[in-house]
């Protein structure tokens, strides 16, 4: 699926929800008004001058009532916004979720969050934080309104219940939502919808109080429980309207969506076999894919499979599981597999296990420093991994020192990993830095630092990238306090390096914004004749930091220029990090179309010599991942 196309098509489904949602309102507001000029004919009594009916349809009246739904409608929506602004962590931790320890030691999880990590790597994401509900139901989804705030939610079932295999083809089917931009409609969606929906959710909370009391018949009081029994009953009629809408909005638009990431999934994988085992685990499974969550069906879209016993035929937010499986094995006689069969395989295999055990030839072909042939369009693989990146994903973790992968998953160690990784080549900057650290880090920190000085000056080329991406997670976990001291660190950091070279601000940059998971806006689409300063400086940089020969460097640029069509000039000066933020920041403002562009004209900068550098190829990955245009790690082979 073209990434930047699946893109598009979200957005402009955006588009088509609002449109839908106002034909909901408009319905809730005529179920309303129907409703009241129903009980003003049925309650009138006392004057029988006055016709009940026209006092019913007083225009001062029905604009009350039509204006009261709107704003109703309109506050939930808006609440429903502010609360997900926290991005998926809202999601799961309200349907109960408990993030997973980094460092867990359960190889249930253990083995999740290897091949989430080995998802990431291959498709150039951040290493999303991972999330387990306590349900025995077989399930998962992603949540947020970024990569960079997502999460991935897990059950209990699924990963006591699912082969390695199997939970990697689901994991597969979550991140193309994460990729093509299902996860942001989703979460855009619920807040749309919530506002339709609160008025039936009042009318639910008023009945439920009302059995839950103890009713003396008889008592002083029952002329209030009749009124509040009728405005219950009210609002769950409105209500229902409001529901219904809202859930033949979620089918609509999830249904179909669930089919391409099916495709996707066996895109990334080439295993059609464990996506369609895992489908066919939830339809032997007792529990089946339904979550008890208080909270499930509002989120029910959002759900690898059907997570509510009641949505079927319009309102079924996903495919049936037999049409699915079919699709993926178009000779499926039927036949499901016995309920325990997984966990025996999962038994015999070891649980624990990682897809980073390859042969010790190839981690090393995969993860070292040496050049490789250059790839002529890596742009055409945005936001597409594929197997092979799966396997480059896994060589390059086999590569990497045990007590550096270790270390990523503690929350002192990771921190000074990515000290450790951002300081300089020279023994005069990382002399100034460390004395720098030592006055500003936590004490644990820099013990922890103390003790990775061997294996991370051991790091090689083409490691640093993977390494941070590991850290991610635990760094979006940091609480403020201990957020502000980290990010303080890093710009002493950056400020005592004697000669800070692109690669590593572009790495810093990939600190900072992956662990702030917060979601940016490019706002304002510019056009690259309009950015031109912008894109003149940090092309000269890739230029410069992929050549260290001033006249290759000058060739280079020369070439991504006329791909561009601009009348640019190579800046020969190393530019400052201040001027490749200011340079990054515009950049970000590209439409699609110059985006892709632009990563061509970098890849230009790169590829110059027809061989691509370990070094050359994080930059560039870096890069394009602050343009919010995910590279996956055999982009550049």
């Amino acid at each position: 699926m073209d990434f930047f196309g699946a893109q598009e098509r979200a957005r402009r489904l955006t588009v088509w929800l609002v449109l839908l949602l106002m034909m909901a309102v408009i319905g809730m507001i005529a179920a309303a008004i129907a409703v009241v000029t129903l009980a003003m004919v049925l309650l009138d009594g006392g004057q029988p001058a006055v016709d009940p009916l026209a006092r019913a349809l007083d225009p001062l009246l029905l604009g009350g009532v039509a204006l009261g739904v709107l704003l109703v409608v309109a506050a939930g929506s808006l609440a429903r916004h502010v609360q997900l602004r926290a991005g998926g962590a809202a999601v799961a931790e309200a349907m109960g979720g408990r993030v997973i320890n980094a460092a867990t030691r359960d190889p249930d999880e253990r083995r999740l969050l290897n091949v989430v990590e080995e998802m990431a790597i291959a498709a150039g994401l951040p290493v999303p934080a991972v999330y387990l509900l306590d349900e025995p139901g077989i399930n998962a989804f992603a949540a947020g309104h970024t990569s960079r705030d997502a999460v991935i939610g897990v059950t209990r079932g699924a990963i006591r219940s699912l082969s390695r295999d199997e939970l990697q083809g689901v994991m597969a089917h979550e991140f193309s939502h994460i990729l093509h931009g299902d996860m942001r409609l989703n979460m855009r969606l619920i807040a749309l919808l919530y506002g339709i929906l609160v008025i039936g959710l009042v009318g639910r909370m008023l009945l439920r109080g009302m059995a839950t009391r103890r009713v003396v018949r008889g008592s002083r009081r029952g002329n209030g429980h009749v009124v509040l029994l009728g405005a219950g009953l009210a609002l769950m009629l409105v209500g229902f309207i409001g529901t219904l809408c809202g859930n033949l909005i979620k089918a609509a638009v999830s249904r179909q969506r669930e089919f391409l990431a099916d495709a996707s999934a066996v895109q990334y994988t080439r295993n059609p076999a464990g996506l369609a085992d895992a489908l066919k685990r939830v339809a032997a499974h007792a529990h089946g894919s339904e979550l008890g969550a208080t909270r499930a069906e509002e989120f029910s879209h959002f759900y690898f499979s059907r997570g509510l016993p009641g949505l079927r035929g319009l309102t079924a937010t996903h495919p049936p599981l037999a049409t699915r499986i079919r699709r993926l094995e178009p000779e499926w006689d039927g036949q499901l597999p016995e309920p325990n069969t997984a966990r025996e395989a999962v038994a015999a295999t070891g649980s624990s296990e990682t897809a980073a055990q390859v042969r010790p030839a190839q981690a090393a072909a995969l993860s070292g420093g040496g050049a490789r042939p250059a790839s002529a369009r890596p742009a055409e693989r945005i936001g597409e991994p594929r197997e092979v990146d799966l396997e480059l994903a896994r060589g390059a973790l086999a590569g990497i020192d045990p007590r550096l992968l270790e270390a990523v998953h503690d929350p002192y160690a990771a921190r000074a990993v990515i000290y450790g990784l951002l300081m300089g080549a020279e023994p005069a900057s990382r002399a100034s830095q460390r004395q720098v650290l030592i006055g500003a880090a936590l004490p644990d920190v820099l013990a922890e630092l103390e003790r990775l000085d061997l294996p991370l000056s051991e790091v090689r080329p083409g490691q640093r990238l993977p390494l941070i991406e590991l850290c991610l997670p635990l760094l979006r976990q940091l609480s403020v306090a201990q957020y502000a001291r980290f990010r303080d660190c890093l710009e002493r950091l950056m400020a005592a390096e004697h000669a800070p070279g692109a690669l590593q601000w572009a790495l810093y940059r990939l600190v900072v914004v992956g662990s702030e998971g917060a979601t940016h806006h490019r706002g304002r689409r510019l056009s690259l004749e309009r950015i031109e300063a912008a894109v003149e400086r940090l092309l000269s940089s890739l230029a410069l930091a992929g050549n260290n020969d001033e006249t290759r460097a000058g060739e280079a640029f020369r070439e991504a220029a006329e791909r561009l069509g601009l009348g640019m000039t190579l800046l020969p000066q190393p530019a400052t990090p201040q001027e490749l933020d200011w340079a990054l920041a515009r950049c970000r403002q590209l439409s699609d179309g110059d985006r892709i562009r632009l990563l061509d004209a970098m890849t230009c900068c790169v590829v110059h010599d027809n061989h691509v550098h370990a070094q050359e190829a994080e930059l560039l990955r870096a890069v394009a991942w602050s343009l919010d245009c995910p590279l996956p790690i055999a982009a550049m082979d």
